[in-house]
C-alpha cells in the first residue's frame, strides 16, 4: 500500500513538474514574442503594411480602390463583386461624378451618409476643408434623380427607381419668393 502512494506520489510530482515547465515555455515564448514586437519600430512596421496593402490592392477585384484604402472601402468592393451592393454615380454641379458604393436595401439616408464619407475621405488623402457642416449642406442642395427630388430620407433608392450604375444629381435648392 505504501509503495502504491508512494508510486501515485511520484506520478503526480512527475506531472506537477511537467506542467511548471509547460506554464515555463508559454510564458517565455510570450516574452519572446513581446521583445519581437517591442524590436520593431513604429515606422517599419507601417512601411511592412503599406507594402502589403499595396499588394492586396493590386488584386483585380480591388485594384481601382486608392493606395491608402479603408476596410470599409475594401468591404464596399467585395459586396459589389458579390451583388450586395450597388454604385449610385453622385454628379455634382461643376461636372464631378462621384462613384458613391451602398447596399442594395439602402435608404436615400443611407447614400447621404456614404456621400459623407466619401467626401471626408477624399478631403483626408487631398487636404481640403477640414470641416463641412452637413446640416448646412442638406438644407442648402438635394439630390435629384429623373427629375424627382430624393425627400423622403427613409425611402429606399429602389423604390426611386436607383439601380446599379445609375446617375443622381447634386443640386442647389431654388428659393421661392
Amino acid at each position: 500500500m505504501d509503495e502504491l502512494k508512494k508510486g501515485n506520489l511520484k506520478n503526480v510530482d512527475e506531472a506537477e513538474l511537467e506542467e511548471k515547465t509547460v506554464v515555463e515555455e508559454i510564458k517565455e515564448e510570450q516574452e519572446e514574442e513581446e521583445d519581437d514586437e517591442e524590436a520593431l519600430p513604429h515606422s517599419e512596421f507601417l512601411d511592412i503594411f503599406e507594402e502589403g496593402l499595396a499588394l492586396m490592392v493590386q488584386d483585380p477585384l480591388l485594384c481601382d480602390l486608392p493606395i491608402q484604402v479603408t476596410l470599409e472601402e475594401v468591404n464596399s468592393q467585395v459586396a459589389l463583386e458579390y451583388g450586395q451592393a450597388m454604385t449610385v454615380r453622385v454628379c455634382k454641379a461643376d461636372g464631378e461624378v462621384m462613384p458613391i458604393v451602398v447596399v442594395q436595401s439602402a435608404t436615400v439616408l443611407d447614400l447621404k451618409k456614404a456621400i459623407r464619407r466619401y467626401m471626408e475621405l477624399k478631403q483626408q488623402r487631398e487636404g481640403g476643408v477640414k470641416h463641412i457642416s452637413w446640416k448646412y449642406v442638406w438644407r442648402t442642395f438635394h439630390l435629384v434623380f429623373n427629375g424627382e427630388k430624393l425627400e423622403d430620407d427613409k425611402r429606399k433608392l429602389k423604390d426611386y427607381g436607383i439601380r446599379n450604375r445609375d446617375e443622381v444629381t447634386f443640386l442647389k435648392n431654388l428659393r421661392r419668393k
